[in-house]
């Protein structure tokens, strides 16, 4: 059973409540969930939430398999976040920059903003060519594991990262060895960028650079999951493949208005 978190203040909105648990749910659930099955989940009847599905389903927030009834969600989340965020903003401009990343290097790369405990990826490139390595648009990304996420939290501020880290050790419920980590952050602080073999796919090795925004904010990670081919065909070396990269971020910061700190006190 989904556990319910208790919400502080008197003001109540069930209906809403059980929109959100469903969302929550289903998030966490990507292969899909009959409407039984997240009655059953949410310790609820399937009465009371059957017209919250349909709703959802109705407004184009959900959507139901004809061959399985599982209910799944939607990209008009995504469509939503988009347009009631700075994400949009952040797309249009990096996108054209990703594309002529892409076809300069022959690599797929990704763009990854933090969300909760979590990355998420908001825009993707896929390498123009026969063969590479993608994620999927809206794919969750492990903030302690991936590329993307060492960079996110190395260049969050302190305050944000306790939160974000503090949220990873609720949902897994062990602690983190915040010493160890506060270490290897550091150090892709120092350097600028982080770089290393894929936690899940061989032969992948990660590359990825902050995305600043004006007042100097971290925004994004941009990300190339390097494919390093047997034959040794692959288009450009991976260490001009990052320099690349490098200057792509540099490009897409100062396009959202960020001024780096060398020049800043030129």
């Amino acid at each position: 059973m989904v556990e319910r978190k208790e919400r502080k203040g008197s003001y109540t909105a069930p209906a809403l409540d059980k929109a959100f648990l469903v969302i929550e749910l289903l998030a966490n659930n990507p292969q899909g969930l009959s409407a039984s099955e997240m009655a059953t989940a949410l310790g609820r009847s399937l009465g009371e939430l059957f017209r919250i599905v349909v709703v959802m389903e109705d407004a184009g927030y959900l959507q139901k398999s004809l061959e399985t009834d599982r209910y799944t969600v939607t990209y008009k989340f995504l469509d939503v976040a988009y347009r009631a965020t700075p994400a949009r903003q952040l797309t249009s401009i990096a996108i054209p920059e990703m594309q002529a990343l892409a076809r300069a290097i022959g690599q797929s790369c990704h763009l990854v903003v933090p969300k909760n405990a979590e990355g998420l990826v908001i825009a993707r490139e896929e390498n123009p060519g026969v063969r590479g390595f993608a994620l999927r648009l809206g794919a969750s990304i492990d903030l302690l594991r991936s590329c993307s996420g060492q960079v996110i939290l190395a260049f969050s501020p302190t305050a944000t990262v306790d939160r974000m880290l503090d949220r990873i050790e609720a949902l897994r419920g062990t602690p983190i060895g915040r010493a160890a980590l506060a270490g290897r952050l550091s150090a892709v602080r120092e350097q600028g960028f982080d770089m290393r073999e894929s936690p899940i796919t061989r032969g992948v090795t990660d590359v990825s650079y902050p995305v600043f925004g004006f007042a100097g904010e971290l925004l994004a990670a941009l990300t190339i999951p390097f494919l390093e081919l047997i034959d040794g065909s692959q288009q450009v070396p991976i260490d001009d493949a990052r320099a690349m990269l490098g200057e792509t971020t540099r490009r897409i910061s100062e396009l959202l208005g960020h001024i780096p700190s060398d020049r800043a006190t030129a």
